[in-house]
Parts: C-alpha cells; structure tokens; sequence
C-alpha cells in the first residue's frame, strides 16, 4: 500500500508579504524578511518540491512524475507533460497585490510566456478583505487604456468582490485580477509562472525600486468582456492532491498539520482527522 507524499514548502520573498503563514499554520519562515508565498506543490525548472519523508524521501515532484508516474493514476500514465500539471500555493497577502493578468493559451507564445489559469480558496480573510476579478460593467477598452498609459490607478475599472473565510473563485487566464490586503490564499493554478503585472500601487519593490510593469504583454492578454464574474469554483476532475487548512490528520503513518498539501497515489488510506476537528480541501486535476 502507497502512503501519503508531503513536501518540503518553498517559500518566496514579496514586497506585499508578512508573517502570517507562521502564525496561522506554524511554517518555519526566513527571519526578517516578508514571505508572500509557499509553494506546496511544484515542479517547475528553476525550483521543485522535495519530499519531506518517508519511502521517498529526498527526490523531487519531477523525479517523481517521471520515474515513478504510477503514483499519479490510470488518467496520468500517458499524460504528455514534460512536469506535474499543478502548482499548489500559500499566498499571505499582507498588502494588495499588483493588478495583474495571465496570458491566454493562443497568446502566451506570441508574448514569450505560458497560459496560466488558477483557483483561489480564501482560508482566511481580514475584515474588509475584497478581490479584484475582471471589470465593473460600464468599463470601456478605451478608459482603461488611456488611465493605464498614463501611469494612473486602475483599480477604479475593476469589479471588487468583498470575501470571507471560505469563498472561492476560478480566475481563468485573460482575466484582470488582483489580491486584496488581509488575504490568506489557497491557489491552485496551472504549472506557469507567467505573470504580466498591469499595476502595482505606485509601490517599491524589494530592491527600492519600481518593479516593472507590462503594458503592452498586459493590453495582449486582458479579456476586455470578462465584466463581474461571480465566486464560483472550477467544476472537479479528477486528482490526488489534499490540502489540510486546520487541524492535525493522518493518511496511514503519515502525520500532516495545517498547512501541509499531500499527495495521495492511488491506493493510500484515507485522510483521518487526529483530534476534534480538522478541515481539508481536495483538489481535483481536470
């Protein structure tokens, strides 16, 4: 029988980041320095997820996706993927984030990048906490372009959604969005890390300076129909990933704590609460 695969979280430095991934789910934290996200679940070129015990200890999501591609199902054992699919996040949106879009599939060649869509499960939110997703009915091409050419604030075209612990909503690729402050996310999105960011707040980034901004990728990109989608959810497929988001649970010998994102291959044991309460998110892969 196939136990349980937890990793190793990487965590990544962000000028809009805090603490609060170590307040809410006990994750060890650089010192002094504001960590945006942990990336739970990723195979990408520059960076992959180590797993943290067990029978495979010590190889990475893409040695296991090549080498070992049973532990991912009958449906991925002729996937054509070069990588795992899925990235799996962490967001700790101690400060909004930029206003930004994914390129859609037809364009992201064309602009150098990867399509990249996502879904955001809200853990935790602030009160007052809010999302941006597409446009506020009313919003033309033309306003929005010319407010974004001239350097100004943009966030007035878009439609603001307030959030509370619990909600969720799909963010296809083409689709302006931006996280509001006081925001704790779980994103699963498509193994991309193409971002064109449209605006960022007037803000410094990490080294002081203004980060660069995407204008012409972002004007390529942005659906200018997309007008106030509602919270909803990407319908489920089918997959074997597990996101514990409070408590403590076992999957046979395998403990995990909040936080944690695990990998479940065909046959493991079922995901059991260890005390009271305890509170998971499955994630399907289409």
């Amino acid at each position: 029988m196939e136990e349980a695969i937890v990793f190793r979280p990487v965590f990544m430095e962000r000028p809009w980041g805090g603490r609060r991934l170590a307040d809410r789910f006990g994750k060890e934290l650089p010192p002094g320095v504001p960590i945006g996200e942990s990336w739970e679940i990723v195979d990408r070129p520059e960076v992959a997820s180590v797993v943290r015990e067990g029978r495979y200890e010590g190889l990475d999501l893409g040695e296991l996706w090549r080498h070992h591609r049973a532990l991912f199902g009958a449906r991925c054992a002729h996937a054509p993927d070069e990588r795992f699919p899925v990235l799996v996040k962490l967001l700790d949106a101690r400060e909004v984030l930029s206003v930004q879009v994914h390129p859609p599939a037809a364009q992201a060649p064309l602009l150098g990048g990867e399509p990249k869509s996502e879904t955001w499960l809200v853990v935790d939110a602030d009160p007052d906490a809010h999302l941006y997703a597409g446009f506020r009915a009313g919003t033309t091409r033309a306003a929005f372009e010319a407010t974004l050419r001239d350097g100004g604030d943009v966030s007035a075209f878009l439609h603001r959604i307030p959030v509370f612990a619990g909600d969720a909503i799909h963010v296809p690729s083409g689709r302006i969005h931006a996280i509001g402050a006081g925001c704790l996310i779980l994103e699963v999105q498509q193994n991309s890390d193409t971002t064109f960011r449209v605006f960022d707040w007037n803000r410094p980034g990490l080294d002081g300076l203004p980060r660069e901004l995407h204008v012409a990728e972002s004007l390529a990109s942005i659906d200018f129909a997309d007008v106030e989608p509602p919270r909803d959810v990407q319908e489920p497929g089918e997959c074997a990933l597990v996101a514990l988001l409070d408590g403590r649970a076992r999957c046979g010998d395998v403990r995990l704590v909040a936080g944690d994102v695990a990998l479940l291959p065909p046959g493991a044991p079922p995901l059991e609460p260890l005390g009271p309460t305890a509170e998971a998110l499955a994630i399907d892969l289409p």
